[in-house]
């Protein structure tokens, strides 16, 4: 078992109509000018925002918009943001969407509170001193970003995908109400749930001596997310199904998950970010199309971690480790077929990336990972080459 701090300051308010108590949970933040952040026309066709309006209008709070966060957000819409929040003198951001709109505000929220250009943040040129607070309103279950402490933005030139972690943009409070994710389609429900699901994995599979009890965390969440995305497939205004898949979005990154291990690996997720910034794909999809090929090309390094995982998880066993393993691979992929996930790239994108593509994904890939990624076994970028490349 490794040495561990875990660090989870955000307020959780979970359940049934949890939204209308915004008024006093802003109050207790002191705050007196709110930027409202959103994605696209979602949450204006439902009321929701219209009903947020209006509490924060009842309450006293004065307030500006910006809308148009997008999956895979960008750094335009960053710098737009941080402008308008020094123009107007903005001391809170309330998120009100999923991982895009969060993570786009908690990028808002270190440029408006540091000076020179925030994606210095994200490239390791140096860190943040400060902060902006931030609430969230969660209408979509699937990334985490709203107890985590990660962020990842896209820079437009070049569709540069980097992540960036500091636990100064922890949410203050996260209003998580099932219902609010009622209306999601179900390709996006479905990525969701695998995003969720690869969240733990991602922490799951690495090279620590782990502790049994993370390990009976990690693999009951896998199981009750496979079992709830199930249902939601064929049943999306399920309150139970939407609570547990909400609930194991929260608990699968905020670092409850890694506790007693070297942080997992993260290669899988290094990976799908230059298919995303590429293609600009659900994440969750891109994560689907790209881990089980990125298992096979491991494996052999930790062969009884992917026996554990087969057995506990999936619920299949082989003729020997190696045989558990790949079966559990195999059941795995099946699964995310059988919730209309994408299991190759090609069938992600709708087409095989070219060479040249696939070289560009590579090169970027290694660039962010500072040449190297993984932990089950260390990937360099002829392995991100040849992954890519068995992933079509």
């Amino acid at each position: 078992m490794e040495n561990f701090t875990l660090y989870t300051p955000t307020k959780v308010v979970f359940g049934k109509d949890r939204e209308q108590e915004l008024g006093a949970l802003l109050k207790e933040e002191k705050c007196s000018k709110i930027l409202i952040h959103y994605g696209s026309g979602s949450i204006i066709r439902s009321g929701l925002l219209a009903r947020i309006e209006a509490v924060l209008t009842k309450e006293g709070f004065d307030y500006v918009k910006l809308g148009g966060a997008v999956p895979n957000p960008r750094l335009s819409l960053v710098y737009e943001g941080i402008e308008l929040c020094k123009k107007e003198g903005v001391d809170f951001i309330l998120a009100i969407g999923g991982g895009s709109a969060i993570d786009s505000s908690k990028a808002i929220a270190y440029g408006a509170a540091n000076e020179g250009d925030v994606w210095d943040f994200y490239t390791g040129k140096r860190a943040p001193k400060a902060c902006l607070p931030l609430g969230v309103i969660l209408t979509i279950a699937a990334t985490g970003s709203e107890t985590g402490k990660s962020s990842v933005i896209t820079k437009d030139e070049g569709m540069i995908k980097i992540g960036y972690n500091n636990n100064l943009s922890r949410p203050k409070f996260a209003i998580m109400n099932p219902e609010l994710t009622y209306t999601l389609p179900p390709y996006q429900t479905a990525s969701g749930c695998v995003d969720i699901m690869m969240h733990t994995m991602e922490r799951y599979f690495n090279q620590s001596d782990n502790m049994e009890l993370t390990d009976a965390f990690s693999e009951a969440l896998i199981r009750t997310v496979m079992k709830h995305a199930k249902i939601l497939m064929e049943k999306p205004h399920c309150y139970e199904s939407r609570a547990e898949v909400m609930w194991a979005g929260s608990l699968s990154h905020n670092d409850l998950m890694g506790c007693g291990t070297d942080g997992g690996d993260w290669a899988c997720h290094k990976l799908e970010h230059e298919l995303g910034g590429l293609y600009d794909v659900a994440h969750g999809a891109g994560l689907a199309a790209i881990w089980a090929t990125w298992a096979r090309y491991v494996y052999e390094n930790r062969v009884e971690r992917f026996e554990q995982f087969a057995t506990n998880v999936m619920g299949v066993t082989g003729d020997s480790p190696k045989d558990t393993a790949l079966k559990g691979i195999a059941a795995l992929e099946d699964y995310f077929k059988s919730i209309k996930m994408p299991v190759s790239i090609t069938e992600l994108v709708g087409h095989a990336p070219s060479d040249e593509d696939i070289e560009i994904m590579a090169e970027k890939c290694r660039i962010v990972s500072n040449n190297s990624a993984g932990v089950i076994k260390k990937l360099n970028k002829d392995d991100f080459i040849k992954i890519y490349k068995l992933a079509l």
